[in-house]
């Protein structure tokens, strides 16, 4: 069964997913019978192509590699070069849209302005943007409802781990009293090496070095992208409406090595913690460092590396551990979200 799909922004994100579909076709065909066609792409400062019948995706990459310029794909006939992204949107052929451009997560922007071209224009949207689903779930839900098309967004927290599907499919049957989770691999990191005895900033330099912090480290280091994700959890898996503004926040720069060192005579470690709690009906959320006992399943959780813990009623602690970036593992997000939109295609066809 064929999809076709358009990129709305092709930087490391979109570039993974075309390598994943390249190497990938025909496990998807064979397993899935899942056929997917990359019919355009758009991105603000690599250009734009639409080709109804497909585009070579191995050329698209290897004319990126080579000149850094979608323009320099070779012409045929039935291309069409140009078209800015809402009119990829609103023009092309494409079944899904795969929303990767590089968005302000404070306004949304445009990622939000994308995704509801995109639901109506009747089209599917998958994105990795944090900014629509912390800021304008509900509408957009409500939206993609109303012209009957899927929203999905599992990238936005924890990459390709799956934590807001996995719970909600998984663990069906439990009402889940509360999430802690690591949900930044940049500040785990930092408290990983601070443990072992380096200075907040030279631990920020090293994640800098490794690649694991962005020159402008703020978001990461202060909680803000931790508490993005929060409200992300919150609005989804608690299906309770709030406000990034409302989940106090505190980072981690004022950690100090001797910190560490007194956590560690008292049997714990410091961890930057998103926690959501459901208690008499209510939900809170907060982000703030604090120290666990090395006991619980969180602490032993180092590096980059994030985690989730689901308090469930029936089933007990369930602990999902795995990469929170990448982009292989945020390619694959995107897959994951449009083999279930296929699923759900293959289902109501088959009625």
């Amino acid at each position: 069964m064929g999809h076709n799909i358009a990129f709305i922004g092709f930087g490391g994100v979109g570039q993974g997913l075309a390598n994943i579909l390249l190497h990938q076709k025909d496990k998807l065909i064979q397993q899935e019978d899942l056929d997917v066609k990359v019919v355009a792409i758009s991105d603000m400062m690599k250009g734009s192509l639409y080709h109804p019948d497909g585009l070579d995706v191995n050329l698209v990459l290897e004319t990126l590699h080579s000149t850094g310029s979608l323009n320099d794909y070779p012409d045929r006939r039935g291309l069409v070069k140009g078209l800015d992204s809402v009119e990829t949107i609103r023009q092309t052929n494409a079944d899904t849209i795969m929303e990767v451009t590089f968005t302000d997560v404070k306004t949304g922007q445009p990622a939000i302005h994308h995704c509801e071209t995109a639901f109506q224009a009747g089209k599917n949207v998958i994105t990795t943007n944090k900014g629509p689903i912390a800021l304008k779930y509900r509408e957009l839900k409500k939206l993609a409802e109303q012209n009957g098309v899927f929203f999905g967004f599992e990238g936005t927290v924890m990459s390709g781990t799956p934590a807001l599907r996995m719970p909600l499919s998984s663990l069906a049957g439990n009402e889940i009293t509360e999430i802690t989770g690591i949900l930044n691999g940049t500040s785990n990191y930092i408290l990983t090496k601070m443990e072992e005895g380096l200075a907040f900033d030279d631990a920020l330099q090293e994640a800098k070095d490794n690649g694991f912090a962005e020159a402008d480290p703020t978001n990461d280091i202060e909680g803000f992208d931790v508490r993005y994700k929060a409200v992300i959890l919150t609005n989804y898996l608690m299906d309770v409406p709030i406000d990034v503004q409302d989940v106090p926040c505190e980072g981690i720069s004022h950690l100090t090595p001797e910190d560490m060192k007194e956590a560690q005579k008292q049997g714990e470690r410091w961890k930057l913690l998103a926690t959501i709690k459901k208690e008499n009906g209510n939900v809170t959320a907060s982000v703030e460092p604090k120290r666990i006992p090395v006991s619980d399943p969180l602490a032993s959780v180092s590096s980059a590396t994030n985690a989730i813990l689901y308090q469930c009623d029936l089933a007990g602690p369930i602990t999902l551990t795995g990469a929170g970036a990448g982009i292989t593992e945020t390619g694959y997000s995107l897959l994951i979200d449009l083999i279930h939109i296929h699923r759900r295609k293959k289902t109501v066809n088959a009625y």
